[in-house]
């Protein structure tokens, strides 16, 4: 059986201008042409065109989804492979809901019950509370581009870093996450409470995020004051740490930069 192109662009939602871009980068050809001139495609075809837009999904670019294509891989480990990889991030999703859904829960603001009604002398709600601030940040998605940027600065600590991480499992990955946020949390604490960055129980904070780190790498006292001055300088690292308090990344790159001086140096 063979269907036009209009009837494939119908059931996959891939429009019929992209399914000709396909045909014309030899990606996606069609099974024949009609004498006038319509492409035809095959069931051998819409099982092609499935596995190009599991990869778009995963983000794989044309040139390597057509590498992979071509390489007479055995189709059926590839589908396993992108089962993997859609279940890994099918979880993920599940985490970043839990996390909205959460958050949703904390800012609700729930009905006083008669007996505070009448503590109270009027009506009104109960005051929002985030209990764990740590949760709102579960489930998120490494920033792309700065991974790139890492591996190519530091190659050595990246693949160190790299190989460490594949072999956390996702109740690890998702505890040490929890981790690092209230981490951040605790240096937020020692900072609006003016405590000095060379305070010993700064420092025995700073230890504990330096241990962190060599879970992945090690750095020396350079790298770990690059680390610091990163925290600052990059936008994005900035902005994770301006999510938890104005500032905390300047404190915490001093705490850790007096740790490097007399811990590392």
């Amino acid at each position: 059986m063979a269907w036009s192109i209009a009837e494939v662009a119908r059931m996959s939602g891939v429009t019929s201008r992209t399914l000709r871009h396909y045909d014309e980068i030899g990606l996606l050809p069609p099974a024949y042409l009609a004498a006038n001139g319509h492409r035809y495609y095959e069931e051998a075809d819409l099982l092609r065109l499935q596995q190009i837009l599991l990869m778009r999904e995963l983000d794989v670019g044309l040139k390597e989804i057509q590498a992979v294509l071509d390489s007479q891989a055995d189709r059926v480990a590839v589908l396993r492979e992108h089962h993997e990889r859609l279940l890994a991030e099918r979880d993920r999703i599940g985490t970043l809901a839990r996390t909205v859904a959460r958050t949703i829960a904390a800012l609700t603001p729930d009905p006083l019950t008669p007996d505070e009604h009448r503590e109270n002398g009027t009506e009104g709600t109960r005051k929002m509370k985030i209990n764990r601030p740590e949760n709102l940040f579960e489930g998120f998605a490494p920033d792309p581009d700065m991974e790139a940027e890492v591996q190519e600065r530091w190659p050595a600590a990246y693949e160190e870093s790299r190989q460490a991480v594949e072999g956390m499992t996702p109740e690890v990955t998702e505890e040490w996450q929890r981790e690092t946020t209230a981490q951040m949390i605790r240096f937020a604490e020692f900072m609006a409470a003016g405590t000095p960055v060379a305070d010993p129980a700064v420092q025995a904070e700073v230890d504990v995020h330096y241990r962190a780190v060599c879970r992945f790498w090690t750095p020396n006292a350079e790298a770990y004051r690059g680390l610091a001055a990163m925290y600052v300088d990059d936008p994005r690292f900035r902005a994770n740490f301006d999510k938890i308090a104005e500032g905390l990344a300047e404190y915490q790159r001093d705490a850790m930069s007096v740790y490097a001086d007399q811990r590392l140096s």
